[in-house]
């Protein structure tokens, strides 16, 4: 039985998806795991990450998106004729062991969402709306891995920036979580208000079906050199307060631009420029991320 881990932070632009992408490219490549990629956010950076804008237009006019799946899930249909398994893209960027469950650009419709748990409510009407959601929420993600976790070694879900359905959903099924942050004071907020948020969530859900959900760590992204490093290093002191030494790892990533040159390419920079620095600073936070692991 695989790990399933979400990667999230409330605020966008911390490098989220590049850690989400190096990290299972590196897990794959050059440690033989079997990784799944699940795309949860309608940016889709993640899957643009692992493959072409054409590669993923074909993949959308056949439907092979999560999108398919989600509203099976909102709006079973009897007829369908893909499941998860077809949806998975293998042998992403040819390398053995990474698999993508691309995102898409409309995920879900949340009116339909709402309107479909309201119905159910009123059907059991010893069930309050909250209820309802709330195992909704919970079973949501869960439903789409249940029958390929047992494939993978680990499942990495890219989660939206934000605290919408997919990314609550997303972290009730993992197991454990990485909050990526970039050494600023607006990166920090993010930080304490998902962990605000993911208490809540836990607490939501503690009388019915408990989560087994455990922060992994804090991986900071695009560390400077000379005056802006000292800016960084007391803005990371700040939250090294907030957390204990193991909950935050000691690599970071540097600033690189061969890691933004690397999207160009719709691949990791680990495969696409794999001497750069970026890059050996993923390979080193793989080996720090495999032995938090159990």
């Amino acid at each position: 039985m695989g790990l399933v881990i979400s990667t999230v932070n409330m605020k966008g632009g911390v490098g989220k998806t590049t850690l989400t992408v190096n990290l299972a490219t590196c897990l794959a490549k050059y440690h033989g795991k079997r990784v799944l990629v699940l795309d949860l956010d309608s940016q889709i950076s993640a899957t643009l990450s692992l493959m072409s804008p054409h590669e993923f237009a074909k993949t959308r006019r056949k439907r092979r998106t999560l999108s398919y799946l989600l509203n099976n899930i909102v709006q079973p249909n009897p007829y369908s004729k893909l499941d998860v398994h077809d949806i998975v893209q293998p042998y992403i960027c040819n390398i053995e062991g990474l698999d993508l469950l691309p995102g898409d650009l409309e995920l879900y419709d949340e009116y339909v969402v709402s309107e479909t748990l309201h119905k159910q409510a009123s059907i059991v009407g010893n069930l309050d709306f909250k209820t309802v959601w709330n195992h909704f929420e919970r079973v949501l993600i869960k439903k789409i891995i249940t029958s390929v976790i047992e494939h993978y070694d680990l499942i990495i879900m890219d989660c939206a920036p934000g605290y919408n359905l997919l990314t609550r959903s997303g972290l009730a099924a993992s197991h454990y979580y990485l909050l990526p942050a970039r050494p600023e004071p607006l990166s920090v907020v993010g930080i304490q208000l998902l962990e605000r948020r993911i208490a809540k969530l836990k607490e939501s859900h503690q009388k019915t079906d408990p989560l087994n959900l455990n922060l992994l760590g804090v991986v900071f992204i695009s560390s400077g050199g000379g005056l802006l490093s000292r800016y960084y290093n007391r803005v990371m002191k700040r939250v090294q307060q907030d957390f204990n030494p193991y909950q935050l790892f000691d690599t970071s990533i540097p600033m690189d631009v061969n890691v933004a040159k690397a999207v160009d390419s719709f691949r990791p920079v680990v495969t696409a420029m794999p001497n750069s620095s970026g890059s050996k600073a993923f390979i080193k936070l793989t080996q720090e991320f495999l032995s938090k692991l159990p």
